[in-house]
C-alpha cells in the first residue's frame, strides 16, 4: 500500500499516497467541522470562514495568495459540507513546498479584514440568490430542514441571507480558534510527493499549533416531515425521502447497491420506469447521505405539475417493489458501478487525497482498496432488499417547490408507502 500516515504530537495527522509516475501532487487541509456544529443563531459562519480563509493573512493579502498559485500553474479551491470543510491545491510536483507553505499560511494567518468581510457578504448573498433562483438546488434545502427541523444539521450550507448579511468578524475569529485545531485537522497528498519530506515541512508549519479539544459533532435527530413552497415555475420539484443509515453502519455497502439500481442510472428502476416508460420526468434518480451518525436515502423528481398526481403513485410504488424483487442482474450491475467509480477515481490524484483524509476523519484510518472491493463484492440480493426495508419502513420527508397545488397531501402519501 502507497499510503503512509504520521501524526504529530499535537494531534495533527498527515497522510500522503505516493504515486511515482505523474508529475503533479494534489494536497490540503481537511477539516472535521461543516454547517452542523454551527451555533444556529449564526448559521451560515462555516461556509463565510472558508471564503474569508483566502481574503487575505498577515504574509499575503488576496490578490497574492491566488497569483501565487496560478503562477505556477495551480488549482486551487475549497469548499464546505455539513460536516467538513476543505482546503486544496494541485499543481506541479517541484511546486509543492510552496502550495503546503500557502495552506500553511491560511489555516494559521488569516486576519479576516474588516473590508474584505464587507465584500465577501455581498458575494455570499449573490450565491444565496442563485441557489433561490435555482428550483432543483433550493428543494434539497427544504428537505434538509424537513427532515432535520430545529437543528443546524437541517440548515442551509450557504447560511441564511438574512445572517450572513450581518455576522459579525468576532464571531467568525471564534469558529476559526474553536474548530481549526490540530486534532480536528487531516493534511493529506497525493501523487509525486515523498512523505518523510512532506511530513518534516508539515511539522515545521503546523507544529506549535495548540492542541485544542476534540472532535464532537452535535447527534443527528431525524424527525421527517412535509414542506412546500408554491412558487410559480414550469415545473413541479420534489424530493421524497427517508431516514437512511451512517457511513459506520456494517450494511454500507448495501446502501449504496440499493441507491444505484433504484435510481443512480439510466438502467435504474426509476429512470426506466418513470422517464423511459412513462415520461413523467426529465430528471429523475435516488440518492443517499452518509453522515458520521445518521443518513437519509431520498429520490428527485422534476415534473410538469399535471403529472403530480401520475407521479407520486408511481415512486411509491417502486419504494415498495424494491424491498422483495430485487434482481441478479441489476445488483451485478450496481456492483459493477461502485468498483469502477472506485478504481476510476483513483486515476484522480485530488479525488485520492480527498478521499484517504475523509476516510481518517470518519474512521481514524484509510480502508486498502482491496478492502473496499471485497465489501462491494460481498453484498447480497438478500442484503440490498433488508436494506430496503429497513430504510422505507420509516417516517418520510417530502419537500416540494413550484406549482404544487396538485400534489397531494402528506398523511395520503405516507398511506401510500405504509400499506
Amino acid at each position: 500500500m502507497s499510503i503512509k500516515l504520521t501524526t504529530l504530537p499535537n494531534g495533527l495527522r498527515i497522510i500522503t499516497d505516493h504515486v511515482s509516475s505523474v508529475d503533479s501532487v494534489a494536497l490540503g487541509v481537511w477539516a472535521d467541522v461543516g454547517t452542523r456544529d454551527e451555533d444556529r443563531a449564526h448559521n451560515g459562519v462555516a461556509h463565510m470562514v472558508e471564503h474569508m480563509m483566502f481574503k487575505g493573512t498577515r504574509r499575503r493579502d488576496a490578490i497574492r495568495i491566488a497569483e501565487e498559485v496560478e503562477d505556477v500553474g495551480g488549482q486551487m479551491n475549497a469548499w464546505t459540507s455539513r460536516e467538513m470543510t476543505a482546503y486544496h491545491i494541485h499543481l506541479l510536483r517541484q511546486d509543492m513546498p510552496l502550495a503546503l507553505d500557502i495552506l500553511a499560511d491560511l489555516m494559521l494567518n488569516s486576519t479576516l479584514p474588516e473590508e474584505e468581510i464587507k465584500r465577501e457578504r455581498q458575494v455570499i448573498l449573490q450565491e444565496i440568490g442563485m441557489t433561490n433562483d435555482t428550483p432543483d438546488d433550493l428543494v434539497f434545502d427544504h428537505y434538509q430542514a424537513a427532515a432535520y427541523p430545529e437543528q443546524a444539521l437541517g440548515d442551509p450550507i450557504l447560511g441564511r441571507a438574512e445572517v450572513v448579511a450581518t455576522v459579525p468578524r468576532d464571531v467568525m475569529a471564534d469558529y476559526i480558534k474553536r474548530f481549526y485545531t490540530p486534532t480536528r485537522l487531516v493534511v493529506s497528498a497525493a501523487g509525486n510527493v515523498d512523505h518523510d519530506d512532506f511530513t518534516k515541512r508539515v511539522q515545521d508549519l503546523f507544529g506549535n499549533m495548540p492542541r485544542g479539544g476534540e472532535p464532537d459533532h452535535i447527534p443527528a435527530r431525524y424527525v421527517g416531515g412535509d414542506k412546500r413552497e408554491e412558487k410559480a415555475l414550469e415545473q413541479s420539484h420534489v424530493v421524497l425521502g427517508f431516514q437512511g443509515i451512517s457511513r459506520h453502519d456494517p450494511d454500507y455497502y448495501s446502501s449504496v447497491a440499493l441507491s444505484i439500481l433504484f435510481g443512480g442510472g439510466m438502467s435504474s428502476r426509476l429512470f426506466q420506469e418513470v422517464r423511459e416508460k412513462r415520461g413523467l420526468a426529465y430528471s429523475v434518480f435516488s440518492f443517499h447521505s452518509a453522515y458520521q451518525d445518521d443518513g437519509q436515502f431520498a429520490v428527485y423528481a422534476g415534473t410538469g405539475p399535471e403529472n403530480l398526481q401520475e407521479l407520486i403513485p408511481v415512486l411509491c410504488d417502486e419504494i415498495k417493489k424494491v424491498v422483495s424483487t430485487v434482481e441478479p442482474d441489476e445488483l451485478a450491475r450496481a456492483k459493477a458501478q461502485m468498483r469502477a467509480g472506485l478504481l476510476m477515481g483513483r486515476e484522480s490524484m485530488m479525488t485520492r487525497a480527498s478521499q484517504q483524509a475523509k476516510q481518517l476523519v470518519s474512521f481514524d484510518t484509510v480502508l486498502d482498496v482491496n478492502e473496499k472491493l471485497e465489501k462491494i463484492e460481498a453484498v447480497t440480493i438478500k442484503d440490498v432488499e433488508a436494506m430496503a426495508r429497513r430504510i422505507f419502513r420509516g417516517r418520510p420527508t417530502l419537500a416540494a417547490l413550484g406549482p404544487v397545488k396538485n400534489l397531494e397531501d402528506y398523511d395520503s402519501i405516507a398511506k401510500k408507502l405504509a400499506a
